[in-house]
């Protein structure tokens, strides 16, 4: 990745080309045949979006991140039509077959949109051929503008016309000053959020072309991916933060329940939507659990039972939820303890199930 505060060793570059003929920039980091790792980045955001996870990772995991169509170092789309929730899954396809031998498993997790690309992936070949697991971050498959908290208004077609004049605004960001990173953690971070991680998010966020930036609000403000999310049938963990303003967790609640395979719901207090910065270590370790539960036993079913075998496994039984006040925001810098719900009873439960959910929107510095 670039300079950051989490750099990483240098990586591999690559480019992957999409259906449509979209290059698409993609950095691998990390041995070559270590279990493998697929990160997407949300809305306005990079791969730097992911830093902090592939330092940690990259030491005995193969990491691959990827730039969406019109952010950091991969080029916007030619046009309007190349901005669309088909265009998300076609982009995933092309960086797995770039990236993946054929028949290779991995864990591959999303943040905001980058959780929606995985919705919307998920009856594609690609993702059913690779994904042994998947990890979502502070994401939402519809209602992203009807369900945000950004507006302190009563939800309702007040607060959602202004909420979508928000998400949509064609106003640039501007320079990185102290305004807009008070402006973009009230929007997008927890209000305990450490000022190093939230002027890497202002970084980030104000990096992203403003036509590309709205470009893609229109896609989020009209966001169905709710068929997405049923056939997403692969072990699945949900994470999101309490302090959510643009993905709250109603949406997070709605994956667990819709979801085939959900094994883990991950309530963070005091997290708002920058997951992956600001709970680094939940979201990683979230990770490193998939990775030796899930490709562990994909290698396992491979060699020894044939690739049938990994559709084997039973189906989680209903999630119970345990009400828990979460409201509290842990001192900055302290690790954020999720709230751990009760284990289901498929093969693979000693992934713990924790409950939270969150919603995603804009105010003017925001990701998705």
């Amino acid at each position: 990745m670039k300079t950051t505060p989490y750099a990483a060793a240098t990586p591999r570059t690559l480019t992957a080309v999409s259906a449509d003929g979209q290059s698409l920039h993609v950095e691998v980091y990390g041995p070559e045949g270590a279990p493998a790792v697929v990160l997407a980045h949300g809305w306005t955001c990079s791969t730097d979006f992911w830093a902090a996870q592939v330092r940690d990772l990259a030491t005995d995991h193969r990491v691959v991140v990827y730039d969406q169509r019109g952010h950091g170092a991969t080029p916007p789309a030619a046009g309007p039509s190349g901005y669309s929730t088909r265009a998300l899954a076609d982009d995933l396809e092309a960086v797995l077959t770039a990236t993946l031998a054929p028949g290779e498993k991995a864990v591959l997790a999303g943040h905001s949109m980058g959780g929606m690309t995985l919705m919307a992936a998920a009856s594609r070949p690609a993702l059913r051929a690779h994904a042994a697991a998947v990890l979502l971050c502070s994401t939402g498959p519809s209602r992203l503008v009807p369900e945000a908290l950004v507006l302190p208004l009563r939800a309702g077609a007040l607060r959602t016309r202004i909420t979508g004049a928000i998400l949509g605004a064609r106003a640039p960001l501007g320079p990185v000053t102290p305004v807009s990173k008070a402006i973009l953690k009230y929007a997008t971070m927890g209000p305990g959020s450490a000022p190093d991680r939230v002027a890497e998010c202002a970084r980030i966020v104000h990096a992203c072309p403003r036509a590309v930036r709205v470009a893609w609000s229109h896609v989020l403000a009209g966001l169905d991916l709710e068929a997405g999310v049923r056939e997403l049938d692969v072990p699945t963990v949900v994470v999101a933060g309490t302090a959510d303003r643009l993905t709250p967790p109603v949406h997070a609640r709605a994956l667990a329940d819709a979801l085939p395979q959900c094994v883990g719901l991950d309530i963070l207090p005091g997290i708002g939507h920058m997951t992956p910065v600001e709970a680094p270590e939940a979201v990683t370790a979230r990770l490193r659990e998939l990775t030796a539960t899930y490709l562990r036993d994909a290698e396992t079913s491979r060699t020894a039972a044939g690739p049938e075998a990994e559709r084997d496994r039973a189906v989680p039984a209903p999630r119970t939820e345990t009400p828990r006040d979460t409201d509290t925001t842990p001192q900055t810098g302290t690790k954020p303890q999720a709230e751990t719900k009760p284990q289901n009873d498929t093969p693979h439960s000693d992934l713990p199930r924790t409950d939270a959910p969150h919603h995603e929107d804009q105010t003017k510095e925001e990701s998705v």
